[in-house]
Order: C-alpha cells, then structure tokens, then sequence
C-alpha cells in the first residue's frame, strides 16, 4: 500500500528536511547558487513559511514563501518543486499552505530553448495553474557587473531629490496612467485603480531598506518633470528600484537616461553591482536595458 501524503510546514527542529529533497533542473533559486537556509540557523526562509509534502519519510514536494526580515507575512512564494511524477502532491501542496501570494519562478535564461528545462518550467506552472494560480506576466531579469560597459550619462535631463511623498507619488500616478507594466495594470484592475498601483510602488520604496533621499525626479531643460527613477538596495543587493517617464515625455528615449542615471548612482555609491528587471512585454525598457550594456541573467514566469 502506497504511504499516505503528509503536507505540514517545517519547524525549526527539522528545517533541514527541506534539503534532502535534490532538484537536478536548472529551475529555481537553487540553480542559481541560492541554496535553503532557514531562519533558525541564521539564513533568510522562516520554517513556518516552508512547507514539504512527505511520502513516509521521504519529501516529494517543497515550496517556500520568503519575505524581508522585518515583514511579518511572506512576499512571495519563490521556491517550488517536486519530484518525477508528484505533480499532484504539489498541487496539492499548494492549495493547502495559508499563503495567497505570487510565485515568482526563477528559470535561466533562454530557458524554452532547452528541452529538460522546458520541461521544468511548464510541470510548476502546471502545478500551480493546478492549485489555483494564473499566470501573470514574464520578465526579464538583469544584472550589471563591473565586467560590462558602465553607460555614459546623456546630459539631457537634471535629477533633484524629492523629500515629499505626496509629489512622488503624484508622478507615480501619472506614469502608471499609461503603462506596460503587469503588476501595475493588475493593481489598476482591482478596486483600488490608478491610486493603489501608485500607492503599491511607493510602499516598495520604503520597504527596501536603501536611503529615502536617493528616490530623485527627473526634469527637462525647461523646468518640465520628465520622470523618476529609485536607486535602491533589496535585501539581495543594489537594484534598479524603478525608473518610469510620465507619458507626456514618452517618445524621446528618456527611459535609457533614467536607467543610465540610477545605475551610475548606485556603482558611484559603492555598488559592485546592479540588478534590474522590466516585463518580457515591455519593449522599450527592454531596449534600454540592452542599450545600457545590462546582460538577461534570468527570466522569471509570475503567477498570482
């Protein structure tokens, strides 16, 4: 007779039985070098927020949620997978763990170009499409070392600081007014409109744990706002924090001054590098990226 499913969250007693569980995919954090470490040993996942699907004694699925060290909820649900042929039992993982929030799936980059990882990207979105989930959106993820080319400034906008919250986040609202952005336009969807996508993106701001006077606008020669950008820390490291033009200054390129700007800020303040990310669908900030010498280094599949 086949053992019964067990599914539970992990305690600090037995955290460890997370890692017993080998994924050989080029899927998830850990083919990135980010291996589980929980909170009870000094790393960065609560075992509350870890949970493990168990055949007898042996782990067949594993998801953990992970969020800042101060946040009193998880973030995000970015570790998650299975063994061969215990779809299911993730699934089921899933729906039973108290946790409603987005799953960012970490994959490689050009990951459809390689069978095996294909493979296992498309199992865990089945899965979670599975437990409930829609996907959502694909974004790039990018990473500047001291390896790249650092970009040359354009000169063509001046950057001042905005100690006022109420003025960024009016700026917010108008770049968000008309945007490619998938979390943006979800947030604009919902009941709260334009003013809870602005809101969202300002809370983001305070959350990261970099200097609030690094947030700076953006202004033309003759006085206009033309945009903001956010150099920021996560608690991985130094980020592009968010770089938006407001849509009566779209179509001059500003977006590559914006970026160009955040990045050199950041490696001028110590930065040994950089992280950034834009939608798969979102060309121009694509373009901008590519332009600013950043490398794809991962490409992530969200589901809410």
């Amino acid at each position: 007779m086949t053992d019964p499913v067990i599914i539970r969250a992990l305690t600090p007693s037995d955290a460890a039985l997370f890692t017993t569980f080998q994924d050989s995919t080029h899927v998830g954090r850990a083919a990135f070098g980010h291996a589980y470490t929980s909170t009870a040993d000094g790393g960065e996942y609560r075992p509350d927020w870890s949970w493990v699907a168990l055949r007898g004694d042996t782990v067949i699925a594993r998801a953990a949620w992970w969020g800042g060290p101060d946040d009193t909820e998880p973030v995000v649900l970015n570790w998650f997978d299975f063994a061969d042929g215990e779809a299911e039992a993730g699934a089921e993982l899933l729906r039973r763990a108290p946790f409603d929030k987005e799953y960012e799936l970490i994959a490689p980059a050009g990951w459809r170009d390689d069978p095996a990882v294909r493979r296992a990207v498309e199992a865990r979105v089945a899965a979670a499409t599975a437990a409930g989930m829609k996907p959502l959106v694909e974004r790039y993820r990018y990473r500047w070392t001291p390896g790249c080319p650092l970009p040359e400034r354009t000169g063509r906008l001046t950057y001042r600081p905005e100690p006022d919250d109420a003025v960024v986040l009016d700026v917010l609202r108008r770049v968000h007014s008309a945007t490619l952005d998938a979390h943006a336009r979800k947030a604009i969807e919902g009941p709260g409109g334009l003013e809870a996508a602005a809101q969202e993106e300002l809370d983001f701001f305070h959350w990261c744990p970099s200097p609030r006077e690094w947030w700076q606008l953006a202004y033309t020669p003759d006085g206009e706002v033309a945009g903001i950008h956010v150099p920021a820390h996560n608690p991985s490291g130094p980020c592009v924090g968010f770089v938006g033009v407001v849509p009566e200054a779209r179509g001059h390129g500003y977006g590559y001054d914006l970026l160009v700007e955040c990045t050199r800020f950041l490696v001028e303040h110590g930065a040994e590098f950089v992280a950034g990310a834009t939608d798969r669908g979102n060309v121009p900030m694509a373009a901008a990226f590519a332009r600013a010498g950043y490398p794809i280094t991962q490409e992530w599949v969200h589901l809410a």
